[in-house]
């Protein structure tokens, strides 16, 4: 049966990330707005710099320096998201803007040495990209024309010039387009449309490797969900530079270029072929061995991606290495990492050959162990890719060696794609269970560890057809140790057909029940019997609720007994608190059963043919059983014929096979059950399968 997937399912995605502006400035400020002196204050500071810009748009070196001084400082107090509204409300942005292009030249003088250049530009833009990272000043910004004047700035270092100065104005460009367009689906495009995107190619070649990165982080957010944008760069040839920059020594520039692919590939497969094409698999398959966890995160989850190409590409994956890492990565404490490695690991097991290398290399425990996991994303990766494991028969022997089928039936799943995803898996197990995988599974029920054996016969209780199961538990050539080594299975399936619960606990008399009701309890309200207990304790009752409770008292009642006519009619050898819950039930239907008091009531109830309050001492007793009491629990059970009691005595004892066996005294204990063991297989097989349904 196949789980269907679109073939972007559950896909991770892969954003553009807002970039995080950091500059070395002066005068640290720790600013609060909790009162309005304080917000007064910034605003008239705020609107102080921005009457500086305002007036200082020239060559002039005094304008120039007041300038730098303004954006430093507007910059500064941007770097405090709580007071970034108060600098967009006090007019920063349109000064800002203004000064993102050099003043004009008005003077033959002023074409000699330029005092700051560059330098204005940079803080201006560093300034703004503060700003842009609270989505609600995005458009603002843009609409007041810097975007025009940033991707100007992109192309600086054309004028020939390679300074210090000149790579800062051109990596605050871009980390302001950056921020501007995160999220923003109109101002990437607007980007394009402003011709942002050919500079930025161009400069994943330039020589200032912040310059790189910076580039690669706006072409990153650009690519997300643009697909106009992913042409276009494509179209600039960047995919050959950003394949060498996934070999990059620095982290920083090898996580930028693994996200700027990640973002071009996603939900674009003709991208992905042109990414492999130009030699990608390899380098990003090598990230996974990063020591930047952001870069490994990144690059299985391109693979993943890449890995729902086409067949050859899973292989090719595999072929290549990739496996062990991923199943390394599955281990990590970082939750990311363990869910991309997953993510991707599902998508490789869609590969018959594949499937068989994943488990192999020891991916299914640390697959089974992520069903744990609190985290619906992870857990459902983890049970994607288990599903594709269970199809190779190869794999279905480990699968159960290693617990697989129980972590599967008893693991607690968040969403209901995972509920859905882990049945039919148990489905695609069980399909398997025939022919050499069984052969190999009696194999293991014979030779192997004893933990083994047991996985073994549980699985094969839950997932064999009828006729195996009675081929292997009732059968078996007449090999009993195999039954008592599979007694976990035969516990588990007679636990869910014929476990005790106090519900089980209904009258079984076959005349409706009267229940006169709390008040007639020891009423001398038209009571018409007494009884006498402990030789002088008056217990006052009804005959007409004690008829229709048991066949005893309908014996008492109306046979040939000398009680029949009596008024009062002794009871021997039952206590009086024991007397009084007995008939507590009868005239109620419930009671509460304390440890101290059950066996005894259990005694009265059985000589009194009380079937209901008999089964309600047997729960009572039955939570009570250990290793110390299960053999006299055992004895009990018989003497009172209490089936119930006696079905839970046999499997605790089933249970705890291993340490029953090995005390002292209790080997007689085992054997005396032995015949039940048949028997409960029997009635385990032929029972209607309505309370042991499978997922």
């Amino acid at each position: 049966m196949e789980l269907q997937r679109r073939p972007d399912q559950n896909l991770p995605e892969r954003k553009g990330q807002k970039r995080k502006l950091e500059e070395e400035l002066d005068d640290e400020r720790e600013i609060s707005l909790q009162s309005g002196d304080a917000r007064q204050a910034l605003l008239s500071e705020v609107s102080a710099q921005v009457n500086v810009l305002t007036s200082t748009y020239s060559w002039k070196e005094a304008d120039r320096a007041a300038a730098k001084r303004a954006t430093h400082v507007l910059a500064e107090l941007a770097k405090n998201e709580e007071v970034v509204n108060v600098i967009v409300d006090g007019g920063a942005v349109p000064a800002l803007v203004k000064h993102l292009q050099s003043p004009p030249l008005t003077s033959e003088n002023e074409r000699g040495a330029k005092p700051f250049e560059h330098e204005v530009e940079k803080g201006s833009a560093f300034a703004l990209g503060l700003l842009a990272v609270k989505p609600e000043h995005q458009q603002l910004i843009v609409d007041n024309g810097a975007l025009s004047h940033l991707v100007a700035l992109l192309r600086r270092h054309k004028d020939g010039l390679c300074s210090r100065a000149v790579n800062s104005v051109i990596r605050r460009a871009a980390d302001a387009i950056t921020n501007l367009a995160h999220e923003n689906s109109s101002i990437k495009t607007r980007v394009r449309v402003e011709g942002g995107i050919p500079p930025l190619v161009e400069l994943l070649e330039f020589t200032d490797t912040k310059v790189q990165r910076a580039a690669a982080g706006a072409l990153r957010t650009l690519a997300f969900k643009n697909d106009e944008n992913k042409n276009q760069i494509v179209e600039c040839n960047a995919l050959p530079t950003l394949i060498l920059m996934l070999r990059s020594e620095d982290a920083a520039i090898h996580y930028e270029a693994v996200g700027v692919i990640g973002n071009l590939v996603h939900s674009s497969p003709n991208i992905k072929k042109e990414v492999l094409v130009a030699g990608a698999l390899q380098p990003v398959i090598g990230l996974l061995s990063s020591c930047c966890s952001e870069s490994q995160r990144e690059a299985a989850l391109l693979l993943g991606q890449f890995a729902a190409t086409d067949s050859d590409c899973k292989v090719h994956i595999v072929q290549r290495g990739a496996v062990q890492p991923l199943i390394e990565m599955l281990q990590s404490p970082d939750l990311q990492l363990r869910e991309m490695s997953a993510f991707a690991l599902g998508r490789l097991a869609q590969d018959a050959h594949n499937q068989a290398g994943i488990a192999h290399t020891g991916g299914l425990v640390p697959l089974l162990k992520l069903l744990d996991s609190k985290n619906g994303s992870l857990q459902h990766n983890a049970a994607f890719a288990l599903y594709g494991l269970a199809d190779n028969e190869d794999n279905v022997s480990d699968f159960i060696k290693v617990g697989g089928v129980q972590k599967l039936q008893d693991g607690e799943f968040i969403v209901q794609a995972t509920k859905d995803c882990v049945a039919k898996t148990l489905k695609r197990l069980e399909e398997k269970i025939h022919g050499r995988v069984l052969n190999h599974l009696l194999y293991l029920m014979r030779v192997a560890e004893k933990a083994v054996q047991r996985r073994v016969a549980l699985a094969l209780a839950h997932l064999c057809s009828q006729d195996d199961q009675r081929t292997i538990f009732i059968d078996n050539n007449g090999t009993l140790k195999q039954q008592l080594d599979g007694s976990v299975a035969l516990y588990k399936l007679a636990n869910k057909a014929m476990t005790l619960s106090p519900m089980d606990a209904a009258p079984l008399s076959p005349t409706p029940q009267v229940y006169l009701g709390e008040q007639y309890v020891n009423s001398v309200t038209l009571s018409d019997v007494t009884f006498l207990v402990e030789g002088c304790k008056r217990f006052y009752a009804h005959r007409i609720c004690l008829l229709a409770s048991s066949d005893a008292f309908r014996a008492m009642f109306d046979g040939g007994y000398r009680e029949k006519d009596a008024r009062d009619i002794e009871i021997p050898n039952i206590r009086w608190e024991v007397f009084q819950l007995m008939m507590r039930f009868i005239y109620t239907g419930s009671v509460d059963i304390t440890l101290d008091i059950a066996q005894d009531l259990l005694r009265a109830a059985d000589q009194y043919l009380l079937e209901g309050l008999k089964r309600l001492c047997e729960y009572t007793i039955a939570q009570d059983i250990s290793l110390e009491n299960v053999s006299s629990m055992y004895e009990l059970s018989e003497a009172f014929h209490a089936i119930s009691l006696r079905h839970t005595c046999i499997l605790f004892i089933l249970e705890q096979y291993d340490k029953l066996s090995a005390r002292p005294g209790h080997s007689h204990l085992i054997q005396r059950i032995i015949p039940e063991i048949r028997n409960y297989f029997a009635k385990a097989l032929t029972k209607p399968n309505t309370h042991n349904s499978r997922l």
